[in-house]
């Protein structure tokens, strides 16, 4: 089995004492590629580094995360324009909308998000998104930029059937993680998730975050990581009636195309 997580926040600072080692279990377990998520001036530059360090291996996104909307700048809009330039950061984003937690002001948060669709429609990169409680929104400010934008993939997707369908009617992609496998509050993915089309679905772990509840044994730190991908991409075959086989090797094959790695 060979994967690749679409959604790593590697540059946690839980990850600074076994990085490596982290990357090495990740290997071990059959994830052959990464994309590290950028979701703020302080973590894109750093998931540069990562990928740039770990050629063929890490890839990385530049972006402002909802929740740090209130530095989206114009030095910060000009710093995401350089790290897009870089081959290694290959989406724009993190970016999008989050009303759920609303830890920036909504207007800030509308903003940024369209200030980043502008450059994914300069730069021609496809688009890495947020979006929690805020979808009517959401889909407005992207209408806005319909026939002007790339691929687009709604990472992290939580929502239900009407979103979930919204998304697929616009030829999105869809990220699926370990809320999978929550059975307070992701049950319903389950009965959602054969109906995404096998050239719009994604896995990814959002790690450190959305350790899968489902994995035994659990880490005693609660601490996910790319590793645990097999037991997502597991849990989702058996949810979509296929073999494991067919949704890594889907899976895999649309990620590589949608984030045009080598």
């Amino acid at each position: 089995m060979q994967l690749i997580d679409i959604g790593v926040n590697l540059t946690h600072d839980s990850f600074d004492h076994d990085r490596d080692a982290v990357l090495q279990r990740a290997r071990n377990a059959g994830v052959t590629r990464m994309v590290i998520t950028g979701a703020s001036r302080e973590h894109s530059p750093k998931a540069l580094e990562l990928a740039q360090a770990h050629p063929g291996f890490l890839y990385a996104t530049a972006g402002v995360h909802p929740h740090h909307a209130l530095e989206y700048t114009d030095e910060c809009d000009a710093e995401m324009r350089a790290l897009l330039a870089h081959p290694e950061v290959v989406a724009v984003g993190e970016c999008g909308l989050d009303y759920f937690r609303d830890f920036s002001p909504r207007p800030a948060q509308r903003k940024a998000f369209e200030r980043q669709l502008q450059i994914a429609v300069e730069t021609g990169k496809p688009l890495f998104l947020h979006q929690r409680d805020a979808h009517d929104d959401f889909v407005a400010i992207m209408r806005e930029f319909e026939g002007k934008i790339g691929p687009a993939i709604v990472h992290c997707f939580t929502a239900d059937k009407r979103e979930l369908f919204d998304c697929l009617d616009r030829d999105w992609h869809i990220g699926i993680t370990g809320w999978l496998c929550d059975e307070r509050r992701g049950q319903h993915l389950r009965e959602l998730v054969p109906s995404i089309p096998a050239h719009r679905l994604m896995v990814e772990t959002d790690a450190p975050y959305l350790l899968p509840r489902t994995l035994k044994p659990s880490p005693k730190d609660r601490r996910n990581e790319p590793a645990f991908l097999p037991h997502i991409v597991e849990e989702l075959a058996r949810d979509r009636s296929e073999d494991v086989a067919v949704t890594a090797e889907a899976t895999t094959a649309t990620a590589a195309a949608f984030f045009r790695l080598p």
